[in-house]
């Protein structure tokens, strides 16, 4: 089985957040897949397989399939268009979970279309404060996310969760945000429930942090940094009920899984 690594949402390797992607004929066994993620030890694994109009595609972190994945989608796309020969600006994914999804190119810029997770006002739980070391401003609750609002990014970057706690709330992940100083906003995302205490660059969680700051800063393009160690750079758009979300990726690995 071929496999490829890739770091998605930054220009550069060793930043980013990298995921491995096979390319299959057909599906294996979801306990096979488990496995190979588990081995690769990375964020998310995406296993694609050719479909009618486009590719069937599926994500497992170490630990557990998951829904949707934005930077895994990324990577995919990224395979496809620069080993792949895929011919074409437009690649179009199925997922169980998530639907049609669809990745454009532009030049080197990639760019996903993904459904909007739009975001209901919770009360700041009690175990906010203890477990991400400082209280929110306010609090969200998403489709599978938790979202927390905080003042400065500073704030978000100076942040050492607690990941017991964090991993005790009954959701996908936190999500963290704060307005930019050079950007329009900041987050981070911690999953430690699923086997990541934080996740380098999360596409996904900016299916929840565009709506929310489109309607806070009243634009509709938004420029987004994600604080991780690695970072990674991210253009977003809200488009009412799909979001896009933009950035490069680059090939780290390619090699030869054998079992």
């Amino acid at each position: 089985m071929n496999m490829y690594q890739v770091d998605a949402f930054t220009r550069e390797v060793f930043k980013g957040n990298p995921a491995a992607v096979c390319i299959l004929d057909q599906w294996p066994d979801k306990e096979l897949m488990q496995k190979l993620a588990n081995e690769n030890n990375l964020s998310e694994t995406a296993f694609a397989v050719p479909g009618k109009e486009g590719y069937g595609i599926r994500w497992f972190t170490p630990g557990t399939e998951v829904d949707l994945c934005g930077h895994a989608t990324l990577a995919t796309a990224h395979v496809l268009f620069n080993h792949m020969e895929f011919r074409g600006d437009v690649i179009r994914f199925d997922s169980v979970h998530s639907g049609r999804l669809k990745v454009r190119r532009n030049g080197d810029l990639l760019t996903l279309d993904f459904p909007a997770d739009l975001v209901e006002e919770i009360q700041v739980p009690d175990w906010a404060g203890t477990a991400l070391g400082c209280i929110p401003q306010e609090a969200f609750r998403g489709k599978s996310d938790i979202m927390f609002v905080y003042s400065g990014e500073s704030e978000i970057a100076s942040m050492e969760p607690d990941f017991g706690k964090l991993s005790r709330f009954g959701g996908r992940g936190v999500i963290v945000t704060a307005p930019g100083t050079e950007v329009d906003f900041v987050s981070r995302f911690f999953a430690p429930a699923q086997g990541i205490n934080e996740d380098p660059v999360t596409g996904s969680a900016h299916t929840t942090l565009t709506p929310y700051w489109s309607g806070i800063l009243g634009k509709k393009r938004l420029q987004a940094r994600q604080l991780s160690a690695r970072g990674g750079e991210l253009v977003c758009e809200d488009k009412g009920n799909r979001v896009e979300i933009s950035g490069h990726a680059v090939t780290f690995l390619i090699g030869e899984i054998s079992f």
